[in-house]
């Protein structure tokens, strides 16, 4: 019997997937920004936070975990130990999971106000 070939998700499978993960783990105050008219490094940011330093390694291993199974795994990781900022880079897709101060501070979504917010489309 033949092995079916494994398909990878398109990006916004990829992002309703992350997306879901974060608020499985209790994502504070979730955002999908889409950067492709603004940016040409990405299509879309996910933006969320976490109450403490465990919760946002929490969320960024859910999004990870779950991507994963999809064969999808980040470009680049950066923050994870701090657990203050984690970046999930998955190209099409950049995943910041923020302590609620450091949010605060970078204000990415201010940063990038022109994209649209386009949350509502990638909620379950």
């Amino acid at each position: 019997m033949k092995a079916q070939p494994q398909t990878v998700p398109d990006t916004a499978a990829r992002v309703r997937e992350a997306v879901a993960s974060a608020e499985d783990r209790k994502a504070i105050d979730l955002k999908v920004l889409h950067l492709e008219k603004v940016s040409d490094f990405t299509d879309y940011f996910l933006i969320c936070s976490g109450g403490s330093e465990r919760q946002v390694q929490a969320i960024a291993d859910a999004v990870q975990e779950r991507l994963r199974r999809d064969h999808v795994r980040p470009l680049h990781v950066e923050g994870y130990n701090r657990g203050q900022w984690v970046l999930l880079d998955y190209g099409d897709l950049v995943v910041h999971v923020f302590q609620e101060e450091p949010r605060r501070f970078y204000a990415l979504e201010r940063l990038w106000g022109d994209a649209p917010d386009v949350t509502a489309a990638f909620r379950a």
